[in-house]
């Protein structure tokens, strides 16, 4: 079983950013090909292809709905076959870093100094090891063969 393929719109060079949403999820599904994905995983994505094929040429409903399907595609091969595309994990853990470590660190500093406006100092730092842990992975990733040669910018 092979995945179907996005229907060819004339509406996507009118607009940049539906333009970039769409050659984000060619280049997924390209990369996806040279894959051998499960049959399951296969029907799920095309599933959510056909469903976007059936839209109408709005710019605006087609845009969300490629960012959509783009996400819970990600997500499904995330949690089924581990495969991630480029700096996947770096821009999870950076948020992770900043709620887990910077916020409770920028309180610690705030309360030591007297001054809660310190509160800020914490949140690069969480950023930074939020980016380390994330760097990592994505080298483990990588290491292991489950890195797609694609960066997602949402």
């Amino acid at each position: 079983m092979t995945l179907t393929a996005l229907k060819p719109r004339t509406i996507i060079k009118d607009t940049p950013k539906l333009e970039r949403a769409y050659i984000q999820f060619e280049k997924l599904l390209n990369e996806l090909q040279k894959r051998d994905l499960p049959e399951a995983i296969i029907h799920t994505i095309n599933t959510h292809i056909e469903a976007l094929n059936a839209l109408p040429d709005n710019e605006k409903t087609l845009r969300t709905q490629l960012k959509k399907g783009l996400k819970k595609i990600v997500t499904l091969l995330e949690k089924e076959l581990q495969l991630v595309p480029k700096n996947y994990y770096q821009q999870k853990w950076m948020a992770i870093g900043i709620s887990v470590f910077g916020i409770p660190l920028g309180v610690v500093f705030g309360t030591s100094l007297g001054n809660m406006a310190f509160l800020g100092i914490g949140l690069p730092i969480g950023m930074a090891m939020g980016i380390a842990v994330g760097s990592e992975k994505d080298k483990k990733a990588q290491a292991e063969g489950r890195q797609l040669d694609l960066e997602l910018k949402y």
